[in-house]
């Protein structure tokens, strides 16, 4: 499952809940279900993710997750909601006290070069972008949005593009600065999308340095860099100080912790000691399709979120 199907899947309606309507489902199903799990990291599912237990309704889902023991939701097309949702949804995620992670901030390029080619249009378009996404994130309670540079220049030397992705990225970064927000910036998996400039963590590290702001780290999403170089634990030290937002996917199948070849309870446990306080993003399918698949995304993390086990 890629960036593209899960911000189309997060923008539709989910299965039709049944006579009870959403609202009732919901609480009947928060009411039944297991209890509140406290774990020791921010994880953070999104909207879709327990539709088959919570309901529909977006604000159930939220009112679900937090039952459950999430602290955070990230929700990557939250900057194409009506400003009245993104409203509703701030409201209830400071109801329940969760932490708004990520949404993708900006067009993104996934066929042709736009900030690795210099292009002034290309670059004013992204700028636009992270100024409109400055509204979005004080609506949202929001710290974080994600940036991917784009598509290759295959006319141009490496060493141009980086130049050309570091300049936009210091532009970005004086209109993110002095609002306190930053952007993460997420290297993807060759497999899933071929041609990507940014594709390794210690490229993203080598970025970010060169853009040197507080306003620019990396998103270091477990799933494509298991796929594009491994070495997952010793790649989080390294890079460590730029590095301000996770995102989760066991591999293969992109699913839930435990489903596949990625050791996360080490991985968890390594990132805990570190102190991390940020939010690890969910941004994965389900294994088991209905509500049991639901509740066994939840079963999973409490699995591996227990480090002494």
């Amino acid at each position: 499952m890629d960036r593209r199907k899960f911000i189309k899947n997060s923008t539709l309606s989910a299965a039709t809940v049944g006579i009870t309507g959403s609202n009732l489902f919901g609480k009947a199903t928060r009411k039944a279900s297991a209890g509140k799990h406290d774990f020791k990291l921010k994880y953070a599912p999104h909207f879709g993710m327990f539709k088959n237990a919570a309901g529909d309704d977006l604000i159930d889902q939220l009112k679900f997750m937090a039952d459950m023991g999430f602290t955070a939701m990230e929700d990557n097309g939250m900057k194409k909601r009506d400003v009245s949702m993104q409203e509703k949804i701030a409201k209830q995620m400071d109801a329940s006290g969760m932490q708004m992670g990520v949404f993708v901030a900006h067009n993104i390029y996934w066929n042709e070069p736009n900030l690795t080619s210099g292009d002034k249009d290309k670059l004013d378009e992204f700028l636009g972008d992270i100024k409109t996404s400055v509204e979005v994130a004080k609506r949202v309670n929001a710290k974080w949005m994600t940036v991917v540079p784009g598509y290759v220049d295959l006319r141009k030397d490496m060493g141009y593009q980086t130049a050309n992705v570091v300049n936009a990225l210091r532009r970005a970064s004086e209109i993110l600065e002095p609002e306190g927000l930053v952007m993460v910036l997420e290297p993807l998996n060759f497999f899933n999308h071929p041609g990507m400039f940014l594709s390794k963590i210690p490229q993203a590290y080598e970025v970010c340095r060169a853009v040197n702001s507080p306003a620019c780290k990396i998103l270091f999403d477990i799933y494509h860099q298991q796929i594009t170089e491994g070495n997952i634990i010793p790649n989080i030290e390294q890079a460590w100080d730029e590095v301000a937002y996770f995102q989760i996917g066991d591999n293969p199948g992109r699913k839930e912790p435990t489903t596949g070849e990625i050791n996360y309870k080490n991985i968890f446990k390594h990132i805990h000691e570190k102190g991390f306080d940020g939010i690890l993003g969910m941004e994965h399918g389900n294994s088991k399709s209905g509500k049991e698949g639901d509740m066994a995304v939840i079963e999973a993390y409490a699995k591996v979120d227990d480090f002494s086990a």
